[in-house]
């Protein structure tokens, strides 16, 4: 299997590492169905959830519970810290060392979660670690950052690639610097490098699946969502970071719910308007998931509507595929 994965682009008559890629808007019910994909399939599962991948965030990610996974194993599931930083190369490095383990069982690792920037990459074996880190001219930019503020840095990077700058918020001062030091060892924008990045053919063999629903429904379950985070200790949770040290500028404290919750904490806003900008965001998030997965090549879409919100149909579905593929 080791050899397997290290030849990610596939030779003429040689046979790519099977994978299944559940995916679809947060809280469509993904984790459910998941669960048991992998009873029916002997799969793993690997979680492609930003927030989930840190331990003490467990009830604003809806991170599943032990009791819930069934028997079943979870990769990258509380394997850092939050304050840790998490990226697209750290998530392929840890799914290329879950993957080795469950190819080296005979399973069928199944990639479940919502970030499809993350698939995409994992799927099609982008690289984004082309160049060595440039630390002086880092420092520099760092410097910068904190003496003129976000905005001047992410003017530098408007003059070079303005579509990187279109796609990075200019509060993101990690991404902004990556893309100028991309940029500066290069001379080429670093959206350029990844847009010929996706266009690398699939290093697996996969199926790729989106679950959705209506989006008057999938609205309805974000509010329940939300509610129900509230009651259950988000705020408590949130709370308890703080004095563990964590803060704003933290990619584990950008998290929807997270950010938020900081918000009322640090008595910028009420707990009421920062439920209301919650339920806002996650909706105006599952928006911009969908819109991601349109653009996607070959999705196989599991409108639960088709179905008549019938599971076992889904799942029935989901199987004829992964026979026809020879996944199973």
């Amino acid at each position: 299997m080791e050899q397997l994965l290290s030849e990610m682009q596939k030779p003429e008559g040689r046979e790519l590492p099977p994978m299944v890629i559940l995916s679809g808007p947060t809280g469509v019910g993904k984790t459910k169905l998941s669960i048991r994909l992998a009873k029916a399939i002997d799969g793993e599962i690997i979680s492609a959830d930003s927030a989930q991948v840190y331990e003490y965030m467990d009830v604003g990610s809806a991170k599943i519970l032990p009791e819930e996974m069934q028997g079943i194993p979870h990769h990258l599931i509380n394997v850092l810290k939050p304050w840790e930083d998490f990226n697209v190369v750290t998530f392929q490095k840890l799914c290329k060392d879950a993957l080795r383990m469950i190819y080296d069982r005979g399973r069928i690792p199944i990639v479940v979660g919502g970030t499809g920037f993350y698939v995409q990459a994992l799927l099609r074996d982008i690289d984004f670690t082309e160049n060595e880190e440039n630390g002086e001219y880092r420092k520099t930019l760092e410097e910068k950052a904190r003496a003129e503020g976000a905005q001047a840095l992410h003017e530098m990077l408007r003059a070079v690639d303005p579509v990187s700058a279109e796609a990075i918020h200019a509060n993101n001062v990690k991404r902004t610097i990556r893309a100028l030091e991309f940029y500066q060892l290069t001379k080429t924008p670093i959206s350029a490098h990844n847009e010929t990045e996706r266009l690398r053919k699939r290093a697996y063999r996969c199926c790729y699946f989106v679950l959705n629903d209506l989006r008057e429904k999938l609205y309805e379950k974000i509010e329940l969502r939300v509610d129900e985070m509230i009651q259950n200790g988000l705020v408590d949770e949130v709370r308890h970071l703080r004095e563990m040290g964590c803060e704003r500028g933290m990619t584990s404290m950008q998290a929807l719910g997270y950010k938020e919750i900081l918000d009322y904490l640090s008595g910028e806003c009420t707990l009421a308007d920062a439920i209301t900008q919650i339920k806002l965001s996650t909706r105006h998030f599952a928006k911009r998931q969908l819109t991601w997965f349109r653009r996607e090549e070959d999705v196989i879409w599991l409108n639960k509507q088709d179905f008549g919100y019938d599971e076992d149909k889904i799942l029935g579905k989901m199987l004829s595929d992964l026979r026809r593929e020879g996944i199973i």
